[in-house]
């Protein structure tokens, strides 16, 4: 008999598999269905075959569009009222795609939704709420409404979470119910269960205009709680709840800093650090005390609550999700200090270990930061050296986040930065050698003079190669340096102006012109500048465009500075004869008949000039004003207009000798120091975290639409009163009388921690009774009501006397 039940059970479950089998295989077929028969199984009495036509009708709107399953509306619309919750569901996802197509046709389908908002199911009750508030018909703006205000005073937070999800949706049907939908949502804030107050907390921030005056106003009161709650809330609600606290912070806490002086502490006991540990081990800490005199360091002074605020958002630095983490960064960098701001580094670094769209969101976060505050990112430079599978704007990044913490690391950090750099500098990729070359550069621009001379030797080592981008970029990175300290580099030039004849690149050449020109007069006797012009207009017509504009720029610099000497060697033989011709020149001009014109005694002016032009007809011309005019020939005749313009600009302002101060101004003025500043200093403004930094210059000057910056610090004094965020607390509980009650604060109201009995004995609400407690209670029950017996016995018979002594004074009693 065993093995017979045993053989039937077997066979009851393979029969079960069969049909679930069969099933998942109507289920999954593809096979299309005609529309007849479609309605026909949706008008069918059997549950199953129309929840099969549901099925194949959800999935034609997703592949078809709307206007093929449209014709199916009413008689899907007729099953609303089935008792099957999954046919329901269904219903509700047909009805939110096709109810703006056919809207007259969905307001026939309201009254049984609304009906399901007095169901005994609280799922059904939000699921109800959730269809109602999602169809986008402005004429059950009210209506929905009306399911609002019914669903906030709900005993499930299912239903009031739904409800505060339903606000923006309302407002966007009807914007004109905003003041009782706000009404409900302080009400939300307020909940005592943290799903309600996050979902109402992102509500909050979907409303238009929450950051006005007005609308902050309606977080004073809760800020508090909503901070407690901060932890328990879900991912969602937490972003929502960290941008909207980020912004808060900055419009009621002012900025409130001091300035502390730092005391030294040495081995002696003078100037011991009183906060020093007990123990050796324990690490020492910096001591301050005010400083009076204005020289220490700001150290920023926190609100308590702001410094409630920051402590409730540490634990979700171990979340899971990194929008969170990088939410919370954000608020330790606008709101915190230093000291909060370094709790983020590590959650910030571990990110990296992600996938590699995660990676690159993370790394511009982090470089955000490190443009900020470098120091915390210079244990972690190994998590910044380049992979083999890393993306381009990936390495991108890591590079630029090396350059910044370069000048904050050790010197042995540094030579492996350095030769981490030089290494890629010498592969095949030729936008990761640009790169490297350049953040070679940047390490240059902000270190010491030693790592500086290593930099530059490192670069001078590329300038030899075949690659031409490698020396371009070398030569550009170069040319900054020199800039730097032109005094220090003369025979760096001397060196790059030898390498004229293996450079190829037209970029490369054109930096080593500019620089030979620029600092051709910084040593007249060792002057190579006239001796490269002359070998590079043999070869003229066979350089590129900026080659050739380097070239005539140099040929006018050249001229210039003879020019000058010729004029000063010129003054100095001249100077004797000046100061003899000094009285009478003062002489001339005292006398008050030659005002105006030159008398008969007067000097020509020009006869100096012409006798040096005689003179220098005479004498022949100088190699560098014969090189100078053949440059401006061979310019003359090129067939760029810019090299045309620029050779006739220089000609027209070298051709007078009076103008030549103006040429000197022009073209021998010392140049800037070039300052190469990191690729995201251009994004430096945006806000952490938002999609505007992660785009970058592709969202425009002022980012993306809709991104808005954050507000500048409140000034102090104009801050909201901090009373304002009190608990208000009367009899024990919170004053509402301002608010509607939420579902759980009336809960909570009706069942108070002692509960007094009829008998005026108390018991505890928080203790659960025993059986003991039962057979207690149950005796002393007895006892009370014996004792009433007796007492209703005496009474009566008071009631008698009184009744024959006074008659109408009895019937009073009575009545």
């Amino acid at each position: 008999m065993e093995s017979m039940s045993r053989i039937s059970s077997m066979l009851e479950t393979a029969r079960d598999l069969t049909l679930e089998a069969s099933s998942s295989v109507r289920k999954s077929s593809n096979r299309p269905i005609p529309a007849q028969q479609l309605k026909k199984l949706l008008d069918s009495r059997n549950e199953r075959e129309v929840l099969d036509a549901l099925r194949k009708v959800i999935a034609m709107q997703y592949r078809q569009p709307s206007s093929a399953t449209l014709p199916f509306f009413t008689p899907i619309i007729k099953n609303l009222a089935s008792p099957s919750l999954e046919v329901r569901k269904l219903i509700y996802i047909y009805l939110l795609h096709h109810a703006a197509l056919a809207p007259d046709t969905t307001l026939l389908s309201i009254n049984t939704i609304q009906k399901s908002l007095s169901s005994s199911s609280p799922q059904e009750r939000a699921l109800a709420l959730r269809v109602m508030s999602g169809i986008r018909v402005p004429v059950i703006s009210q209506i929905v409404s009306l399911g609002i205000k019914k669903a906030v005073g709900d005993m499930s937070p299912l239903v009031r979470r739904t409800a505060a999800l339903a606000v923006p949706k309302c407002w966007r049907l009807d914007p004109v119910t905003e003041p009782e939908l706000l009404e409900y949502l302080a009400g939300l804030l307020a909940d005592k269960q943290y799903v309600v107050a996050g979902a109402a907390v992102m509500a909050f921030l979907e409303v238009p205009g929450w950051r006005g005056e007005e609308r902050l106003g309606m977080i004073h009161p809760v800020y508090r709680s909503l901070v407690r709650k901060l932890v328990d809330m879900d991912e969602w609600a937490q972003l929502a709840m960290l941008r909207l606290m980020v912004y808060y912070g900055r419009r009621c806490f002012p900025r409130r800093t001091r300035r502390v002086r730092r005391r030294p502490v040495d081995g002696s006991g003078e100037g011991e650090d009183p906060t020093k540990g007990f123990y050796d081990e324990e690490p020492e800490r910096e001591s301050t005390r005010n400083d009076a005199s204005g020289d220490g360091e700001e150290e920023m002074i926190l609100d308590p609550d702001l410094e409630l605020l920051l402590n409730a958002a540490r634990p979700l630095l171990q979340s899971r999700n990194s929008a969170v983490i990088t939410s919370v960064a954000r608020l330790y960098l606008y709101l915190g200090t230093p000291t909060y701001l370094d709790l983020a580094i590590g959650p910030l670094m571990a990110l990296l270990r992600s996938a590699q769209d995660i990676q690159q969101v993370a790394l511009q976060n982090i470089v955000q930061v490190c443009l900020v505050r470098p120091q915390p990112f210079v244990r972690y430079f190994s998590h910044f050296l380049i992979r083999s599978v890393d993306a381009p704007a990936i390495w991108r990044l890591k590079l630029e986040v090396l350059t910044l913490i370069f000048p904050h690391a050790e010197p042995p950090t540094q030579g492996l930065l350095l030769r981490e750099l030089e290494h890629f500098s010498r592969g095949s990729n030729a936008d990761l050698v640009r790169e490297s070359v350049r953040a070679i550069g940047r390490c240059a621009q902000f270190s010491n003079a030693t790592t500086s001379a290593r930099c530059l030797r490192l670069l001078l080592a590329q300038i030899s190669s075949t690659d031409g981008t490698l020396v371009a970029e070398s030569l550009e990175v170069i040319r900054h340096l020199i800039q730097r300290d032109p005094h220090a580099h003369t025979k760096t030039v001397i060196r790059l102006a030898k390498n004229l004849d293996t450079a190829t690149s037209p970029q490369a050449r054109a930096s080593i012109i500019w620089l030979v020109g620029e600092f051709a007069g910084l040593q007249p006797g060792n002057n190579i500048a006239a001796d490269v012009l002359r070998i590079l207009a043999k070869g003229f017509a066979d350089e590129r465009e900026a080659a050739k504009l380097q070239i005539v720029l140099l040929a006018a610099k050249v001229y210039v500075h003879h020019l000058n000497m010729t004029n000063s060697s010129a003054e100095k033989a001249s100077t004797p004869v000046v100061e003899a011709s000094v009285p009478m020149q003062s002489s001339i001009i005292a006398s008050p008949e030659d005002e105006g014109g030159f008398g008969e005694n007067t000097p020509d002016p020009n006869t100096h000039e012409r006798a040096e032009e005689t003179t220098k007809e005479k004498e022949p011309d100088h190699p560098i004003a014969v090189l100078w005019r053949y440059v401006l020939l061979l310019a003359r005749y090129d067939t760029s207009y810019d090299l045309r313009d620029r050779a006739r600009l220089y000609k027209a302002l070298l051709a007078v000798p009076a103008s030549t101060e103006l040429a000197s101004l022009l073209l021998l003025a010392p140049k800037p120091v070039p300052q190469t500043p990191s690729p995201s200093e251009t994004r430096k403004n945006y806000v952490l975290g938002s999609a505007s930094l992660v785009i970058g210059d592709g969202g425009g000057v002022t980012g993306l639409r809709g991104y808005e910056s954050l507000p500048d610090w409140v000034k102090e004094g104009e801050e909201p009163d901090p009373k304002l965020r009190d608990e208000v607390v009367s009899g024990g509980k919170a004053d509402t009388s301002v608010r509607q009650l939420t579902a759980s604060e009336r809960l909570g109201s009706a069942t108070p921690p002692a509960v007094e009995k009829p008998n005026g004995l108390s018991m505890s609400s928080g203790k659960e009774k025993t059986l003991d407690d039962w057979l207690d209670e149950e005796e002393e029950e007895s006892e009370e009501s014996e004792e009433s017996e007796e007492t209703d016995e005496d009474s009566s018979e008071e009631e008698t006397e009184e009744e024959s002594e006074d008659g109408n004074e009895g019937d009073r009693l009575v009545k």
